[in-house]
C-alpha cells in the first residue's frame, strides 16, 4: 500500500455505473435526456456508464446527482438512498427552465424575474 494511501479513498467506478444506471432506470431516464438536464455531454456520461465506467470529477457527480435527486454519496457507494428534494423534484421542467435561464442576459432575466412575480401572485388568487 503507498505511502498515506488512506488519503485516497478508494472510489469504485462500477458501483457509481452501477448506481447511476439504476437511478436512470428507475427514472425512465435516457441518458440523452440526462444529457439535457445536466448539460453534460452524451459521450462523457456514456463513458460513466461504458465498460471502462470512468468516475467523473466531483462536480459533474454533483450535477448528475441533483439532476437525479439523489447524493452523490449514494451513486459513489450506493448508501443515503433516499431521495434528496431538489429544485427538480419530479418536475423535470425546472432543469430546463433553469438551463434557459443560464444563457440569458441581466435586463431578460429581470422580465423573467417580473413575470415569474405576477404568475405567482395569479396562482395565489
Amino acid at each position: 500500500m503507498p505511502k498515506n494511501a488512506f488519503l485516497y479513498p478508494i472510489m469504485n467506478e462500477v458501483d457509481f455505473k452501477k448506481n447511476l444506471r439504476a437511478e436512470l432506470d428507475s427514472l425512465g431516464l435516457t441518458v440523452k435526456e440526462l444529457s439535457a438536464r445536466t448539460g453534460i455531454p452524451k459521450g462523457t456520461l456514456d463513458c460513466y456508464l461504458g465498460v471502462r465506467a470512468s468516475m467523473p470529477p466531483a462536480n459533474i457527480a454533483a450535477r448528475i446527482a441533483a439532476v437525479l435527486g439523489v447524493t452523490v454519496e449514494y451513486l459513489v457507494n450506493g448508501q443515503e438512498v433516499k431521495k434528496q428534494e431538489t429544485l427538480l423534484g419530479h418536475n423535470y421542467n425546472i432543469g430546463s427552465i433553469i438551463q434557459i435561464l443560464v444563457d440569458l442576459n441581466e435586463k431578460d432575466l429581470e422580465t423573467i424575474l417580473t413575470l415569474s412575480k405576477v404568475l405567482k401572485t395569479q396562482a395565489k388568487q
